[in-house]
């Protein structure tokens, strides 16, 4: 939020000698955060001024519209001689006073201005847009002042257009909504200098009349608890936004569009309360503020026809919907250029209704970023008045002696808050009567002696023992202020964060990592070291996934758990497989021009316990009991860790050297054997099987066991899911369940043998749906003891074969760890090798 000082100044007495940097530190002291601090009187350097336009002459042949003006700029330029000035905006005319900037000045940027010749005349200066002066966005012409400004040309014009002031960007959290608004931000100030606050928001308002300003119904009491509405008649629809509050709004950063919607804005940063200007002679019939029906249209105010869902709120006339309430109006009811009749409307709406609809449309406009934070329900009435006098005092108009105000606000429930709490829980001495004092400060109404004991037990966080407490009524605009925690932080911010100790705790003595933190750390180390880029992706997918990868209606991945408030729409969903967030990172790397990836990811699926029913409710007050952590804990989705690793492209590249290889089914399997045995898993507990498995090609899918429990799943993924997800042919995959994996043995220190090992190549012919796998481990069963190494390095198949069948060739490395093994040893623990296979699985010598 962008906010000016002398603005501020107005609500609260600020010292007049107040330094800068002292403001700032007084607003992060109070947990705001500053962007920044500008002084807009050091932006532009040199002589800017205010100038009268005295000619105009439009140049033609140029490929875009270009005038050369003669300036009035009194005796700024040294002559008293009209100043010449070539300019290309349109939206000005003779006799209109303008900001002019004289040769020798720097704009924002570092910007020089000088004298030279262009498109064939001298031009000795600029005439400047807000853009060029660091004002604003608005590039489409320049700043033309208005009739209410006394200055005359040659006059400095800082001062005119709010170049004499500073700003603040501020980052308000999302707790603090009230600090969105003039009056949220002096009162915090007021706190800081124990200054007078003057609180725009006590200025008397009529309240509601029996005889409504216009008919209106509230059908959803919970998602618009206020609705209030006035009217202003015969309002002049030429009369223009004063040049103080276009100021001030530009400086917030907003656009300024007509006088009434201005109003509406200005209103909405000096109170916080947002509102909306509706054209009453465009309104149908009564008005009606209900839910949406599923289906229906509306095109707001920034020309998107949307569709609404069930959950968004609407305000219709006799033609439907005319506003997506409180998040942005319609075009058919907007103010426009001849609108005379405008119908103020101030309501009060339910924040998690307003934040559900902006991101359901993608449509953050500033009501809606207040509205979610939280806003006064008590200052409609307020706001109305005001808007109905800046009105009438700069457009005209007469207003309606009807007010509307339907009121279903209930009150806010006092908080009991025992008296020691905020010393117990920060560990500083906040004795009782400072605690009352600074909770008044804020705006809370506090009652003291009430008896914890005897407390209302409506009440929230009442503790348990003797002794007194104090009954706690958090004022309107606090609606962040719920429960006692809230009430301690607020006594810390006020009396001030840097009284509170930086105490470090004591390390507990330990082992270091845990057992998983070390596995997870050696996998993503292999991984890392083997060429794959580890990728973090959200968690978070939508309903239509599980249909894209394949998986059947009974599959265990398909049921997942919903999010009550999720970030999007479209993806309202937590994960079940690392599968469909990893292969979107690999397809949005492709569509970047990215041709060779392997990427990885290691993080939590979510399964949903189902029938596990809702949580307890429990507070902040105390610690809960053993029982109550077990029956939350019970409803929280099993989390286990896994970890996956995509394919695509080639895995070795081409070069002069020679072509590269694709990454195959065979790289997937290999990548999870490598994270088995980072994970401490022998190779001989390690089991790999052909397997149909969702999402990955039937005749391309391995099953990965250890100790015969299935811990994952790697190959090719299935070409429906390929197309379907928009990624290159064979692309492969892998997921393991790293939580499935039994904890890593104690490994022996290997002997090493100082004898020469025994070579001997065997070639096996099987059946071509024999597994490698099966006829590795029973060359080992069969070999022995004396059997140190096997390894697959060839594969035929062929016509000499037969059909079906296809040779393996195993290297069998053989050694003694005491003597140097002779050739009959080695050829006897061959040919026993070659039997067990022979028995096991009907392999015969290729040859023989």
């Amino acid at each position: 939020m962008r906010v000016s000082v002398s603005w501020l100044r107005e609500y609260v007495d600020l010292p007049a000698d107040l330094p800068t940097g002292d403001l700032e530190q007084a607003l992060v002291d109070l947990g705001i955060e500053v962007e920044s601090v500008v002084d807009l009187a050091a932006s532009v350097t040199g002589q800017l001024v205010v100038g009268e336009v005295r000619e105009i002459e439009e140049l033609t042949g140029f490929k875009k519209p270009i005038r050369f003006c003669r300036v009035d700029v009194g005796d700024a330029n040294g002559t008293g001689e009209p100043q010449e000035i070539v300019c290309g905006a349109r939206n000005f005319a003779v006799g209109d006073r303008v900001v002019v900037i004289l040769p020798g000045g720097v704009l924002p940027g570092g910007f020089a201005i000088g004298a030279r010749k262009t498109y064939g005349h001298n031009s000795a200066g600029m005439i400047c847009s807000a853009k060029e002066l660091g004002l604003g966005d608005d590039h489409s012409g320049i700043i033309v002042l208005g009739p209410d400004v006394t200055a005359k040309p040659g006059d400095d014009a800082r001062p005119v257009v709010g170049l004499d002031d500073v700003v603040l960007d501020l980052e308000i959290t999302p707790d603090r909504g009230y600090a969105l608004s003039l009056r949220g931000l002096a009162r915090e100030l007021s706190h800081a200098f124990d200054v007078p606050l003057h609180d725009p928001a006590l200025a008397p308002a009529p309240s509601g009349t029996e005889t409504p300003a216009y008919p209106v119904e509230v059908r959803d009491t919970v998602g618009c608890d206020r609705f209030t509405a006035r009217l202003v008649r015969g309002v002049d629809p030429s009369a223009p936004t004063p040049s103080w509050m276009q100021q001030r709004l530009v400086t917030a950063g907003i656009r300024s569009i007509s006088l009434p919607v201005d109003i509406t804005n200005y209103v909405m940063l000096e109170l916080g309360q947002p509102m909306h200007a509706f054209d009453a002679d465009r309104v149908v019939g009564p008005l009606v503020v209900r839910r949406a029906e599923a289906g229906e249209k509306l095109t707001t105010l920034d020309g998107v026809n949307r569709v609404l869902t069930a959950d968004d709120m609407v305000i219709c006339d006799d033609t439907g919907p005319i506003s997506l309430a409180a998040v942005m109006g319609g075009e058919t009811s907007e103010v426009v250029a001849d609108t005379t009749t405008v119908l103020f409307e101030a309501a009060h709406w339910d924040p998690a209704m307003v934040g559900r609809t902006a991101r359901r449309h993608k449509l953050f406009s500033e009501a809606a970023k207040r509205w979610e934070r939280g806003v006064d329900p008590a200052v409609a009435l307020v706001a109305l008045e005001r808007a109905v006098r800046l009105l009438t005092e700069h457009g005209g108009g007469t207003p309606g002696a009807e007010v509307l105000d339907i009121d279903h606000v209930r009150p806010r429930t006092p908080i009991t808050l025992p008296a020691d709490l905020p010393t117990r829980r920060v560990g500083v001495e906040y004795p009782p009567a400072r605690v009352v004092a600074l909770l008044e400060r804020v705006g809370c109404t506090v009652a003291q002696g009430v008896d914890r004991l005897s407390e209302d037990p409506g009440a929230v966080g009442v503790a348990s023992g003797a002794g007194t407490a104090l009954s706690v009524t958090p004022p309107t605009w606090r609606p962040d202020l719920t429960d006692p925690a809230d009430l301690v932080e607020e006594v810390v911010r006020l009396d001030g964060y840097d009284r509170v100790p930086s105490v470090l705790p004591t390390a507990p003595p330990g082992r270091g990592l845990t057992p998983r933190q070390r596995r997870r750390r050696a996998v993503a180390g292999s991984l890392a070291e083997r060429g794959y880029v580890e990728v973090l992706a959200h968690p978070f997918v939508s309903p239509e996934l599980a249909d894209q990868l394949g998986l059947a209606a009974d599959d265990p991945r398909r049921p997942a758990v919903r999010l009550a408030n999720p970030l999007s729409e479209e993806e309202p969903l937590l994960r079940t497989t690392l599968l469909g967030p990893l292969l979107g990172i690999l397809k949005r790397n492709l569509g970047r021009g990215h041709r060779d990836l392997a990427l990885y990811e290691i993080g939590a699926v979510f399964h949903p316990r189902v029938g596990a029913g809702s949580p307890p409710a429990m507070g902040v007050d105390r610690r809960p009991t053993d029982a109550e952590f077990a029956a939350a804990d019970a409803v929280v989705p099993a989390q286990p860790v896994h970890v996956a690793v995509v394919l695509a492209g080639d895995l070795d590249p081409a070069g002069w050297w020679g072509a590269g290889r694709p990454a195959g089914w065979a790289d997937a399997i290999e990548a999870a054997r490598d994270v088995l045995d980072a994970a401490g898993i022998p190779g001989e507990r390690v089991e790999v099987r052909a397997a149909e498995y969702a999402p990955w090609h039937p005749g391309r899918c391995a099953e990965l066991r250890v100790d015969g429990a299935v811990v994952g799943h790697a190959g090719e993924l299935h070409p429906v899911v390929v197309a379907a997800l928009e990624l290159p042919r064979r692309t492969c995959a892998m997921e393991l369940d790293l939580d499935t994996l039994p904890p890593t043995p104690v490994t022996p220190a290997p002997t090493v043998s100082g004898f020469p090992p025994a070579l001997i190549d065997v070639a096996l012919v099987v059946d071509d749906s024999v597994p490698a796998e099966q006829v590795r481990r029973a060359l080992e069963a069969g070999a022995g003891e004396l059997l140190e190494d096997v390894r697959l390095f060839d594969v035929y198949s062929g016509a000499q074969l037969g059909e079906g069948r296809r040779s393996l060739a195993y290297k069998l490395t053989f050694r003694a760890p005491d003597r140097t093994l002779t050739v009959e040893e080695a050829v006897a623990a061959r040919d026993a090798a070659v039997a067990v296979a022979a028995e096991r699985l009907g392999a015969t010598l290729r040859g023989a």
